[in-house]
């Protein structure tokens, strides 16, 4: 399932509406950070800092460039989509599929008219987000997006490219073709699984398991080099690393996965969080997407029936108690706003 949530029976978090500060959140990405790519009609684009220092976008269009970041601006407005769809807004899904095909626009053309670029990460998280800014529009319109559907089948075909037998299998992270690694490999696992490529989904998660699955702590670590004499492992973790991986496993469904997910939402507990105060929140202007990232995924386990009620109650607690960190936050940063807007989504799903 490509939305952000499967259907099943909420988990009662009756304290905040998340709903309404999910919605406030958004309000406050688009008004402080988004506009048209250099005022071009039917064109959206995040940028990258707000506030009294930032300079206004439309004078530097071509300044820098963060393509992840505006794949997860498109994952934020999909989740509030979705949100609204399984809620019957219809019109106000319709306005966030509107916005998404904008800004999806605008990547193309702030890509110098082309989807793919040097790293296959980046190229793995915008397919997961232009497949399901097309599903939104078959649940909405009974129709695709023709944008969306050609972003989904270029960069599918660039994750193909990505993929060989080097180390046993996996992706590397960049046309270097140097490192294999697991932001590339997670979302790539999901992606796939999602499109119904399932062999391929699932020969990527078993290689994962194989190299960069940390037996001690649960999770799995950054990634691996090829050398000479056989492999050097980059043995950091870090919490998005953990969400696709859950989410591609959860998507595979076979037993050895759920139980592979259930263990993994174990770990995350266990590992990443503080009792009391959810997850641990990443510094820097990447590290602050990726606690809202594991939080989009840990809601796709929080609403999973086939979960154990404790797995999914952790799941649930987890982000909720992550969202409660950021009530009082502001970003002047794009990032940092993304991931806040996302983690009230995931609580207001739940």
């Amino acid at each position: 399932m490509t939305g952000p949530f499967p259907n099943t029976a909420k988990s009662p978090h009756p304290s905040r509406d998340w709903a309404a500060l999910a919605a406030t959140a958004a309000q406050n990405v688009n008004a402080r950070f988004g506009h048209p790519l250099m005022r071009l009609p039917g064109t959206w684009i995040g940028s990258l800092a707000a506030g009294p220092n930032a300079r206004p976008p439309s004078t530097v269009p071509w300044s820098e460039w963060h393509y992840w970041w505006q794949a997860h601006y498109l994952d934020a407005i999909l989740d509030a989509g979705f949100l609204a769809l399984s809620d019957g807004a219809r019109p106000a899904a319709r306005r966030w599929l509107r916005q998404g095909q904008a800004l999806l626009r605008g990547i193309l053309i702030r890509n110098f008219g082309r989807f793919p670029n040097h790293f296959y990460d980046d190229m793995a998280w915008l397919a997961l987000a232009a497949s399901r800014l097309n599903e939104l529009s078959l649940r909405l319109n009974a129709k695709p997006v023709a944008l969306a559907r050609f972003a989904t089948r270029v960069l599918t075909r660039q994750l193909h490219a990505a993929h060989d037998q080097v180390l046993g299998g996996g992706l590397y992270w960049s046309r270097k073709r140097d490192y294999k690694n697991t932001p590339v490999n997670g979302p790539a696992a999901l992606h796939f699984a999602r499109i119904g490529e399932l062999r391929t989904a699932a020969a990527v998660t078993a290689w994962l398991r194989t190299e960069l699955f940390d037996l001690d702590s649960g999770l799995y670590m950054d990634g691996v080099h090829p050398t000479a004499t056989g492999r050097s492992v980059e043995r950091n973790i870090y919490t998005y690393n953990q969400g696709p991986i859950l989410a591609a496993l959860l998507t595979l469904g076979g037993p050895g996965q759920l139980e592979q997910a259930a263990g993994l939402v174990t770990a995350i507990k266990a590992q990443l969080s503080t009792p009391g105060h959810g997850l641990r929140l990443e510094p820097g202007g990447d590290g602050s997407l990726f606690t809202g990232i594991l939080c989009r995924y840990l809601a796709v386990a929080a609403r999973d029936g086939r979960l154990c009620a404790q797995t999914r109650e952790t799941a649930s607690n987890l982000i909720v108690q992550t969202a409660e960190q950021l009530l009082n936050h502001e970003p002047d940063q794009l990032s940092a706003a993304i991931q806040r807007w996302s983690i009230f989504s995931a609580a207001a799903a739940l």
